[in-house]
Parts: C-alpha cells; structure tokens; sequence
C-alpha cells in the first residue's frame, strides 16, 4: 500500500550546557526567537528556514556530542522505515511515545552512520504540500 513522506525538521541536538547558548545563535542567525516550547523546555522551534523546512534546537542528555540530524515525517513510519532500510538505512532504536499525541518514532542511520529519525506526521499542512507518496 502506498504511503507518504518527507524531510521535515532539521535538528540541532545540543547537551544541556550548550543548549541555550546554540539557540540563541541559531536565532540570531535565522532572526528568530529562542522560546522553548510551552509543551517540553527541551524543544525550542525556530520555524521554517526553506520552504516547508523547519529548525530547532533540541536539548539532549549529557554525553550526547552536539551533531545535526534530519527528522523524515510519514503518514507510515515502518512502510517508511522499510522503505528507508532497503536504501542502505539501519535502526538503532524505538522511541515509544515520542510526542505529544503518544506516537513513537525509530532513529536511525544512513549508510554513512548519520543520525536521523522517521516520526509521524508533525504538520499537516506541511505535510499536504511537500510529501512525496511511494509505492
């Protein structure tokens, strides 16, 4: 059956010291503001940067080297995780409940080992304009 996605967040993953101070620049650089989300302090949007785009800065947990990743949002997230595998991808781990509707999400690796992450559909008007549908 068919299913949709698209590349739909950039993320800056920073550890806890460096968190505000990268967002912060971030909105300097983006002309945006730095307010962490009513929802989770740890997510502080920056709002779309091209297109249907979207930055933000996510804290992590201490450890975590500060690094970019991508999130690829899906109306299916195992077709697209399937999908993404049989192009060289490799799951590291489920994240249950992930969100704030309580849907889970796989991180993952391409083949280079970069870090990205298949969630559900986070936007939908977004997602309704830029998905591509895959057999």
């Amino acid at each position: 059956m068919p299913h949709r996605s698209r590349v739909a967040i950039l993320l800056l993953d920073l550890p806890p010291h460096l968190h505000r101070q990268g967002a912060g620049f971030w909105a300097g650089v983006t002309g945006r503001e730095a307010t962490p989300s009513p929802a989770d302090d740890a997510w502080i949007p920056l709002g779309a940067v091209a297109g249907d785009l979207r930055l933000e800065v996510q804290r992590t947990g201490e450890g975590t080297p500060p690094r970019w990743h991508l999130d690829v949002e899906t109306d299916d997230v195992e077709a697209e995780v399937t999908r993404l595998e049989a192009l060289g991808a490799r799951r590291l781990r489920h994240v249950e409940a992930a969100d704030p509707q309580g849907r889970g999400l796989w991180q993952m690796t391409d083949p280079a080992g970069l870090v990205f992450c298949v969630v559900a559909v986070q936007d939908d008007e977004a997602f309704e304009r830029s998905a591509r549908t895959w057999p």
